[in-house]
């Protein structure tokens, strides 16, 4: 009875380590394919950034609007979205982790994207540099270390809900998590768009001649930090998990002694 037993729990655990291995398959394919995309990404801003003198976009004016590039940009932009939010509701199961992959692709996207204009361009020359990261709904201008940040963060959410994720017991971050997380998130999209904002009464040339001078890294720090919530919850429910079974190992165990 007691062979029986343990039997039946490490059928279990051989069951749970088979699917992660799968979610991990699922996992590096969506990573590469994010990973190319981000190629793609920057040999057209490349291409972009040449065509109107702005390999260095800390410049009045980033994208010059007087043909219909603007308009092109603001577009080429809803359509990455697009394709992020469809690789996530293909690679996922659910609406859980869909959102998981979307949001894995995203980071993953981005972190490539600037390794990859530093090797075909040069830029960005440090961390530190400014750079127009999205155009909508205002421009948001930060130090490329920041949305690095916000990446690391994404993609290891992302990676934990989906590596961890299984049919008889899904993982995903508590509502107490996420009334920490979202608050942050506002917070981080008022810092990037801060000097865009204050420009926002003066019109819209004043809004693309906006060049930011300082960062509020105060601020953003506690938006990291608040985001965080989400690996912490994360990290505490995986490790319930992987108790689990080890527990009702010893419980089926010690029954059977007694018995």
């Amino acid at each position: 009875m007691e062979v029986g037993r343990r039997g039946e729990v490490a059928y279990k655990l051989d069951k749970m380590e088979g699917h992660r291995m799968s979610n991990f398959k699922r996992w590096l394919v969506v990573v590469v394919f994010a990973a190319a995309f981000a190629w793609v990404e920057s040999a057209a801003v490349t291409y972009l950034r040449i065509h109107v003198g702005r390999i260095d976009p800390y410049q009045t004016n980033p994208l010059p609007l007087a043909s219909d590039l603007g308009r092109i940009e603001l577009v080429r932009e809803i359509a990455t979205l697009i394709m992020i939010v469809s690789i996530g509701y293909l690679a996922g199961r659910n609406r859980h982790t869909r959102t998981a992959y979307a949001a894995l692709t995203f980071g993953v996207w981005d972190i490539f994207y600037y390794l990859f204009l530093w090797i075909t361009v040069g830029w960005p020359h440090t961390l530190m540099d400014w750079d127009v990261l999205f155009l909508l709904p205002l421009p948001w201008w930060g130090p490329v270390i920041a949305p690095l940040a916000i990446a690391a963060i994404i993609v290891l959410a992302g990676t934990l809900v989906v590596l961890f994720d299984n049919p008889q017991r899904e993982i995903w971050p508590t509502w107490k998590a996420w009334s920490l997380c979202l608050p942050g998130v506002v917070l981080a999209l008022i810092v990037f768009m801060q000097d865009a904002l204050r420009a926002l009464p003066h019109g819209e040339r004043a809004i693309r001649d906006a060049l930011p001078t300082s960062f509020a890294w105060p601020f953003f720090s506690l938006a990291l930090l608040l985001m965080s919530a989400l690996i912490v919850d994360l990290l505490i429910q995986i490790r319930s998990i992987r108790s689990s079974p080890r527990q009702e190992a010893r419980t089926r165990l010690e029954s059977g002694a007694g018995g």
